[in-house]
C-alpha cells in the first residue's frame, strides 16, 4: 500500500500554518478536484478524498496536535504502539465539513451535505396567462376580465391540511428535524452524511388526519376571475405582474404572482415602431403637383393637412404627439405619413388627350422613345 503524503503538503502548507490558511487552502484543492468538476476522473477523485481527509485532521485542534506529534500513526488501525490508534475508526462528517467551508448549498460527493433540514414556509408558484386587444386598446389603456384556474388556501382547515380539530404530529423517523443520517465505510473511515427524511420528506411532521377538503394538501383549486388593467402604450409581448395574485404559499408562505403577457392584433393601416406610428398615405397625382389639402387619419382622430405644391412621393410628414404614450409618463410619440402618389392605371380617351396636352405644354417629348432616359431628360 503506498505511503500516505503528509497532510500539510497534501495542502501546500507548512506545519504551524494557520486555521484560517488551512480552510483557504482546502477550499482551493477541493473545487480543483472536485468530481463535479472532472467528471469520470479516477486520480482527480483520489486528490480529492486525499485533501478532505487532511482537512479533516488539520482543521481539528485535537487531531491537529496528534498528528503533529505522532503523524498518521496517530490514526492507523493497528499503528502507534500497536494499538488502535489514537483516532482510528474516526467518524468524519462530510456534511459538516463541507458546509463549514462552503455552505450548505454546496454539492459534494458524499450526499450533498445537510440538505433535508426542515423545511419552513414555501412561497406560492407563479402563474402565466395572455390577453389578446386592440391596436387602439395598446394606446389608450383597457381594462380586461381573464378567468384563470389559481390555488387557494383550504377554507376548510385553514391552509393546515389537516382536519379541523386536529393536528401534524413529529415524525418519528426524524424526530422534526427534515433530514436523516446516513453512515457508511469509506477509505476515510466511517462517513456520515444526510439526506432528506424518506418518511415526512423534510416536513419534520406527518399528517395523520388529512382534511377531507384539499387531501391534505392545504390547498384548493378555483377558476377565479381577475380584473387586468393594462396601461396607456402597452408593447406588444410584454407583461404585466399582478403581486400576490398567484397560487398560495405553503407552511405560512406567501402568495405567487401572476404574469399577464400582452398580445396586440394588428391594424390595417398603422404600424407601431418603438413610440411613433407610421402610416402609408395614398395622394393623387394632381395634389402632389398643384397641392391641395388631405385627411390624415391617426388613432386620436382625423387630422387637416396642406400638400405644398410639388410633393414628391415619399414625403414623409410628422405629425407631433399622434403616436403612442411612454408608460407612466406624459410623452408621447409621433405619427409619420409617408406619401405615395398614386398613378392611375386606367385612363380615358379624354384623360389621355389632356396628360398629352400637359406633356407638351411641359415640352416633354413622349413619343419619341429611341432616346435614352439621360438624353431627354439632359437635352
Amino acid at each position: 500500500m503506498a505511503e500516505k503524503r503528509d497532510y500539510y503538503d497534501v495542502l501546500g502548507l507548512q506545519k504551524g500554518a494557520s486555521e484560517d490558511s488551512i480552510k483557504k487552502a482546502y477550499r482551493k484543492q477541493a473545487k480543483k478536484y472536485h468530481p463535479d468538476a472532472n467528471p469520470d476522473n479516477k486520480e482527480a477523485e483520489a486528490k480529492f478524498k486525499e485533501v478532505s481527509e487532511a482537512y479533516s485532521v488539520l482543521s481539528d485542534q485535537q487531531k491537529r496536535a496528534a498528528y503533529d506529534q505522532y503523524g498518521h500513526a496517530a490514526f492507523n488501525e493497528g499503528g502507534f504502539g500497536g494499538g488502535g490508534g489514537f483516532y482510528s475508526g474516526a467518524d468524519f462528517d462530510m456534511g459538516d465539513i463541507f458546509s463549514s467551508v462552503f455552505g450548505d448549498s454546496f454539492s459534494d460527493l458524499f450526499g450533498g451535505g445537510r440538505t433535508g433540514r426542515k423545511q419552513g414556509p414555501r412561497r406560492g408558484a407563479d402563474l402565466q396567462t395572455s390577453v389578446q386587444i386592440d391596436f387602439e386598446d395598446s394606446i389608450f389603456g383597457t381594462t380586461q376580465e381573464i378567468n384563470i384556474p389559481v390555488s387557494e388556501t383550504c377554507e376548510t382547515c385553514s391552509g393546515t391540511g389537516s382536519k379541523p380539530g386536529t393536528s401534524k404530529v413529529t415524525c418519528s423517523r426524524c424526530q422534526g428535524s427534515g433530514y436523516e443520517r446516513i453512515q457508511q465505510q469509506t477509505i476515510l473511515g466511517s462517513m456520515t452524511s444526510t439526506r432528506t427524511c424518506s418518511v415526512c420528506h423534510g416536513l419534520g411532521q406527518i399528517n395523520k388526519d388529512p382534511c377531507d377538503t384539499c387531501r391534505g394538501t392545504g390547498a384548493i383549486k378555483k377558476n377565479k376571475k381577475i380584473q387586468v388593467t393594462i396601461p396607456k402604450g402597452m408593447e406588444n409581448g410584454k407583461s404585466i405582474r399582478l403581486s400576490g395574485l398567484g397560487d398560495a404559499g405553503e407552511r405560512g408562505g406567501g402568495n405567487g404572482d401572476l404574469y399577464v403577457t400582452v398580445y396586440v392584433r394588428p391594424h390595417k393601416y398603422f404600424i407601431r415602431r418603438g413610440n411613433d406610428i407610421h402610416l402609408e398615405m395614398p395622394i393623387t397625382f394632381v395634389q402632389a403637383a398643384i397641392g391641395g389639402e388631405i385627411i390624415i387619419p391617426t388613432p386620436y382622430g382625423d387630422e387637416k393637412y396642406t400638400i405644398k405644391p410639388g410633393t414628391q412621393t415619399g414625403t414623409v410628414v410628422t405629425l407631433s404627439k399622434k403616436g403612442v404614450p411612454y408608460i407612466n409618463s406624459y410623452r408621447v410619440g409621433d405619427l409619420l405619413a409617408k406619401l405615395n402618389v398614386n398613378v392611375p392605371t386606367q385612363l380615358t380617351e379624354k384623360q389621355k388627350s389632356l396628360l398629352k396636352q400637359f406633356a407638351d405644354e411641359m415640352g416633354e417629348d413622349y413619343k419619341d422613345n429611341k432616346k435614352g432616359f439621360f438624353e431627354r431628360m439632359f437635352k
